[in-house]
């Protein structure tokens, strides 16, 4: 069955955190929010976070952004939420599943979220994770939970058992939604819409092939590949002496 872009119901995040491509991104009306983590903060040069931060917001402020805590200390992680989700209505505070020291963080996020903080609960990883993760949000503020399906493919561990649990578990509840996280490839937006799953982000490189879905067949695809290597061997002049060729002709 052919899938277009019209036809997706999963939700499209763009994971990134460099603002001339967030705001490039965000002319996109099918794009519906944003994520960001502290590792795509370094790549993008991000010194000063708050003003960093209060400026995206300002310049989109009408999708989900997701800002993450940086501390390793509870107490401090809770606080850096608070202040991140006073940013903007549109601003979800992200927090990692446990500190470095593996301390679960469930208390404090449905203290959070029942004090009204939107949280992304972040670096879910296990069936365990996940069942956790949605108990401790439900029935609070709007939140979500990203598995991170793609880093668990990257080392031959099945993410779809999970992916399908935490979907299950969050479609139980009237708050939770599921981001598909760590995306790899455009197929990845396929599986995560065809198994229900409310939100996948993806890098900016990966969401601007969206729009050719559907534009060509298997068939199509093939013969484009055949041409290219036809043309890319014409282009460097390439040749190969073959035996007894010139005795033939």
């Amino acid at each position: 069955m052919t899938v277009t872009l019209k036809d997706l119901k999963v939700k499209l995040f763009t994971d990134g955190a460099d603002k001339a491509q967030i705001v490039g991104m965000a002319k996109n009306a099918w794009i519906a929010g944003f994520t960001t983590n502290p590792s795509l903060l370094k790549k993008a040069g991000v010194r000063d976070y708050e003003a960093y931060a209060r400026d995206l917001v300002a310049a989109v402020p009408d999708r989900h952004i997701s800002f993450e805590v940086f501390s390793d200390d509870i107490a401090e992680m809770a606080a850096q939420a608070r202040v991140i989700a006073s940013w903007g209505k549109n601003v979800y505070a992200k927090l990692p599943v446990t500190t470095t020291r593996g301390e679960p963080l469930h208390d404090v996020v449905r203290a959070l979220s029942g004090e009204g903080v939107k949280v992304n609960y972040t670096a879910i990883f296990t069936a365990d994770q996940v069942a956790k993760a949605v108990k401790a949000l439900a029935g609070g503020a709007p939140a979500c939970v990203s598995v991170f399906a793609g880093r668990l493919a990257d080392f031959g561990i099945d993410y779809q058992s999970v992916m399908q649990d935490a979907i299950a578990r969050a479609r139980g509840t009237k708050n939770v939604e599921i981001i598909w996280a760590s995306t790899r490839e455009v197929y990845n937006v396929i599986e995560a819409d065809r198994m229900g799953c409310h939100i996948i982000t993806a890098p900016a490189d990966v969401l601007k092939k969206l729009p050719a879905l559907g534009s060509l067949t298997d068939s199509e695809l093939s013969l484009g590949a055949v041409r290219a290597f036809r043309e890319d061997a014409l282009a460097v002049g390439l040749t190969l002496a073959i035996p007894g060729r010139r005795a033939a002709e």
